[in-house]
């Protein structure tokens, strides 16, 4: 089944839209989940709670695109579990988020510079101007929470050249940031 006539089978209210999300996307977000909370449970609710959001909020949005948009909520609702249900220590998702931190603004700066929605955008952007490897390498371990170990099987790279890949485009996204006024 196609994206739009998912989409069509929210905005009709029909139930059917959360069975043929669940066929189409289960893996997908389970994936997502899975990366971040590293447990089958936790992973199987958070899709749950993805089907469950996405009904609550179609309509009113209309995704054209509905992986992106499942994701980015599978994302969100994996992240808010993790925080609720793991102490603050080093390593899984802490770890990765600690590697953006000295090319990311702090929580105050932003409001102070520039708002979120606008860092967002330059994010993008830089991304966007990347070649494919390092957008995939940056996006799979930044956005998916993957590990360089499965990001350097994906990519069919080292796990070496994986680490010097994120390390030098985070140095990049710094730069990039800091040249168009983010404070970092």
């Amino acid at each position: 089944m196609e994206d739009h006539e998912i989409v069509a089978l929210y905005f009709a209210r029909s139930e059917r839209a959360i069975t043929e999300t669940a066929r189409k996307f289960g893996a997908y977000c389970r994936k997502i989940a899975w990366n971040i909370l590293a447990s089958r449970r936790d992973a199987e609710e958070c899709e749950n709670d993805t089907w469950l959001a996405a009904w609550n909020t179609m309509p009113p949005q209309r995704p054209a695109r509905l992986a992106p948009y499942l994701g980015r909520i599978t994302r969100n609702l994996a992240l808010d579990r993790y925080d609720r249900l793991h102490a603050r220590k080093r390593g899984g998702v802490d770890l990765v988020l600690e590697e953006l931190s000295d090319v990311l603004p702090a929580a105050g700066a932003v409001s102070d510079r520039m708002d979120a929605a606008e860092t967002a955008r330059l994010i993008t952007e830089f991304l966007r101007g990347l070649p494919p490897e390092p957008r995939q390498i940056f996006l799979r371990r930044y956005w998916y929470c993957d590990p360089t170990r499965a990001i350097a099987r994906r990519c069919g790279v080292s796990e070496g050249k994986v680490r010097v890949t994120l390390h030098r485009t985070r140095q990049k996204l710094r730069v990039y940031l800091e040249e168009r006024g983010v404070r970092v």
